[in-house]
């Protein structure tokens, strides 16, 4: 269904820029064919990234996966920039149309009608070009600089967060919030190594990742996997599925691979950290997805035998699960998931259907915290939602002090 609707509205932005850039700026001929043959290989292009590394595997769609991706977000922004220049378009159409006799006040001479169509017809395709070429360089620009921005390295975001009731033991307890690495044909392990090198000099006390790690397979992606079992901190990492763990065909073998690189799962499971007789909780749900594959999130067994006298962090992909959390009295939820919206201006439909996009946010009772995530999904393009990875410093005290 997601790949049928995705389909149907790419296919209606191509045919859009079909009509302002190639249509619009050119006369019948060879030099038509030759643009819509072009379009039409890289609307080829653009789905067989999004569909071949299914069929073929990461390592046998990475050498397209990169110019159909990069393509995906060029397309996106020619037809914002295309959009936003149409009122421009309309305006400057009038002039397009006057005749000769219409721009001065002397007497009109006798014009004739095919140098009148002629002048018109140019006119057309001068505003046509001009037009393409202000939106073909803004989108370059706009894309180049996005790119830039997703493949460099994560920012690293530092937040105090209180929280009620946490023993003054844990005063200054570091949680290195990770997501959305996205592991697959345009992430490997190079990004992988940064991002455990970069979690390591913040010495946080427990790595929290919150789902959406992999897009593959484990024999596809476990060596570029391997570097996670270098992620140090004294309480150990932990683990939670996000949607894309579900779209693997066999889920459970990297929850296997996971755990022998030390990397804990906590599958609608709990654990308690402590300090001498202090305390708190730690838990863990499914992402929503696995209601599909008979592997739901299941709060009462993630938040089961838990002591209510002191704090629980929930880790759970999507903010959505925000509600429920609330429901069952936790006092900070870990998500991811948003990528804080990935491209501006797509957050606004991002923001129409979560909780929070990105940041601290309280929902209920529960505080909810988003990372924007540490990879990307789709275009290797992050514009106005760079990537992080946080840091958590929980202190004692009421949460409104940290809101």
């Amino acid at each position: 269904m997601f790949i049928a609707l995705l389909g149907a509205v790419l296919g209606f932005m191509h045919l859009y820029l079909w009509q302002r850039l190639i249509k619009d700026t050119t006369r019948r001929g060879r030099t038509r064919w030759i643009l819509t043959a072009a379009l039409v290989a890289l609307i080829a292009l653009l789905f067989a990234a999004l569909i071949l590394p299914r069929i073929v595997g990461v390592a046998g769609s990475t050498w397209l996966s990169w110019p159909g991706y990069l393509w995906f977000g060029l397309v996106g922004y020619l037809f914002l920039t295309l959009l936003v220049l149409e009122p421009v378009r309309l305006v400057l159409r009038g002039w397009a149309k006057r005749r000769p006799s219409e721009v001065s006040s002397a007497p009109a001479p006798v014009v004739d009608e095919s140098l009148t169509l002629s002048l018109q017809v140019d006119r057309r395709l001068f505003l046509a070009r001009a037009g393409a070429a202000a939106a073909g360089a803004a989108s370059l620009g706009i894309v180049g600089f996005g790119a830039a921005t997703a493949l460099g390295p994560p920012d690293i975001l530092r937040l105090p967060v209180r929280l009620r009731g946490l023993d003054a033991a844990f005063s200054g307890f570091r949680i290195g919030v990770v997501s959305d690495i996205h592991l697959g044909p345009l992430t490997g392990r190079a990004q992988i190594e940064r991002i455990v090198r970069m979690i390591n000099e913040e010495a946080p006390d427990l790595v929290a990742i919150v789902g959406d790690l992999v897009d593959g397979t484990v024999e596809e992606l476990g060596p570029a996997a391997e570097p996670l079992r270098d992620l140090h901190s004294r309480e150990g990492t932990f683990f939670v599925t996000g949607n894309h763990e579900y779209f693997v065909p066999d889920t459970m073998s990297w929850l296997l691979e996971l755990d022998r690189l030390g990397v804990h799962t906590l599958r609608n499971e709990n654990t308690v950290i402590r300090r001498g007789s202090a305390s708190f909780n730690v838990a863990g749900v499914n992402d929503v997805t696995g209601g599909r594959h008979s592997d739901p999130p299941d709060f009462d067994r993630a938040l089961s035998g838990l002591s209510s006298t002191v704090p629980t962090v929930l880790l759970a992909h999507q903010p959505i699960q925000v509600s429920e959390a609330a429901v069952h009295g936790v006092d900070l939820q870990l998500s991811g998931h948003t990528h804080g919206g990935q491209m501006w201006p797509f957050h606004y439909i991002v923001r129409a259907v979560a909780p929070s996009l990105s940041g601290l946010s309280v929902v209920d009772d529960t505080q909810l915290y988003v990372t924007r995530g540490a990879g990307f999904w789709g275009p290797p393009v992050r514009v106005g939602a760079p990537p992080d990875i946080t840091v958590i410093s929980l202190e004692p005290g009421s949460p409104a002090a940290a809101v």
